[in-house]
């Protein structure tokens, strides 16, 4: 698949968590947005999974730990075809398999189940480990907000991947600078992100989070990395390509209406 093909569907993602987030009239779109590009390279170019066989043994994993981020997610499952796409416009109804975090009990194309910060990122070295245990060649990657960097749990796993070498793992933080309650360095500064990480033993690149040629590069290089995981620092905005939702730390968590999701659709290209 080409870049510009894997742009199109960037934005069509965009266009699919808009609409999804209206019709729930909850959720939060401004870090769903801004994880478009980067999970649109991994599921549409880089990891092998099976639609067909959610569940094949030699898949490469992946966990969102930034969980409030699953509209994202969820739009790329199902263009990737592991649900009817129809099932989007039930995003948090009751009953429906579209909850408002990732839950691996009840929708095909879930690695783990995560919701509490830093919960999919430790998952995900477990998952790595478990690999090299195997002797098993698949990659686990995980994605993470900057704002979890606050939890402890992030560290004592980055301390764990490093001390075991799990260099088959790739951590990508959506480094959009902002969170519920502001920006990450009002409510509780995460900086230098780069460099923690690298002093918890991790090879780290810097790219540009919606540059899908940079994003593709990065993930490149951390496959050749051996003997160290790595942290792909992707620089974010959230609500990227909405107007009124970009670098608005509001709209982390609140559903667009009426006029606001028609004004959003037409900025993205119009209808999902």
């Amino acid at each position: 698949m080409d870049i510009q093909e894997l742009k199109a569907i960037a934005a069509d993602i965009r266009k699919d968590i808009i609409t999804m987030i209206a019709e729930s009239g909850s959720g939060h779109p401004g870090g769903s947005l801004s994880a478009a590009d980067i999970l649109t390279v991994l599921y549409f170019h880089e990891m092998k999974v099976d639609s067909n066989n959610p569940k094949w043994e030699d898949r490469d994993r992946f966990a969102l730990s930034k969980g409030h981020a699953a509209p994202a997610l969820y739009a790329i499952l199902a263009r990737k075809g592991f649900f009817p796409r129809g099932e989007l416009l039930k995003l948090r109804k009751i009953g429906s398999m579209l909850q408002g975090h990732p839950d691996m009990r009840g929708t095909p194309g879930i690695d783990m189940s995560t919701g509490s910060l830093g919960q999919g990122f430790s998952a995900s070295c477990g998952m790595a480990m478990a690999a090299k245990i195997d002797k098993k060649d698949y990659r686990v990657y995980t994605l993470l907000g900057d704002g979890e960097l606050q939890e402890g749990i992030v560290w004592e796993a980055a301390m764990f991947a490093a001390h075991y070498k799990l260099d088959n793992l790739t951590a990508i933080v959506d480094h959009n600078g902002l969170q519920i309650d502001g920006a990450n360095e009002e409510v509780l500064s995460v900086a230098p992100i780069t460099e923690k990480f690298k002093a918890f033993g991790w090879n780290v690149i810097e790219t540009d989070g919606h540059c899908i040629e940079d994003i593709i590069s990065s993930i490149d290089k951390a496959k050749q990395v051996r003997g160290n995981p790595t942290a792909i620092v992707a620089k974010t905005t959230k609500g990227k390509g909405v107007s009124f939702m970009e670098n608005e730390a509001d709209w982390h968590g609140k559903a667009p209406k009426g006029d606001q999701k028609l004004q959003a659709l037409k900025e993205l290209g119009g209808e999902a």
